[in-house]
């Protein structure tokens, strides 16, 4: 399965990805001048959170076990059989928004405006998300769920190394009285 991957060191807050999608999502013009004159203001699907030193844009992780399924009333959010990601089918959504207290990272949002909730499908019917291709710092990227894996298994071994050659070292300076 696909996943977007924050490069946090390559995040700087700018919320790009923020305005794209509001503009691609949300709007009725999908561009970004015509957005901004909209009311209400449209909506994103991604909300970037952080500070200064430390940024990062959330959106739905599509979980394997998503609370949001079972807690929605209506059967307005579905799992895609195809993709495998949580779908929101607008339609059914009768904004009572259950699935905003149940979601465990708190990126499915209330709209009052249009009475419904609203999150993201990543782009599921573009090529790519429009987060991704709108970040100009490429801090945002498609990849798949088994790569991540594979990165964080590496990682993980290297950091054990790591732990054993100073413990090793440790010991050494033991040996000669330090």
């Amino acid at each position: 399965m696909k996943v977007i991957g924050v490069h946090m060191d390559r995040c700087t807050g700018c919320k790009t990805c923020e305005l794209y999608c509001g503009a691609e999502r949300g709007s009725e013009g999908k561009t970004l001048l015509k957005a901004v004159q909209e009311n209400p203001s449209p909506q994103p699907r991604v909300r970037v959170e952080g500070n200064h030193n430390v940024s990062f844009p959330l959106q739905c992780r599509h979980c394997s076990q998503a609370p949001c399924l079972d807690a929605c009333l209506t059967g307005a959010l579905v799992r895609d059989e195809k993709s495998g990601l949580v779908i929101l089918r607008e339609n059914l959504c009768i904004g009572c928004w259950t699935c905003t207290a149940f979601c465990p990272y708190g990126v499915i949002a209330p709209s009052p405006e249009r009475g419904i909730a609203v999150k993201c499908d990543r782009c599921l019917y573009m090529e790519k998300p429009v987060c991704v291709d709108a970040c100009p710092t490429k801090a945002l990227e498609v990849i798949d769920l088994s790569e991540v894996e594979a990165l964080l298994r590496e990682k993980r071994r290297k950091t054990a190394q790591e732990m054993a050659n100073s413990a090793g070292e440790g010991l050494r300076l033991l040996d000669v009285g330090i």
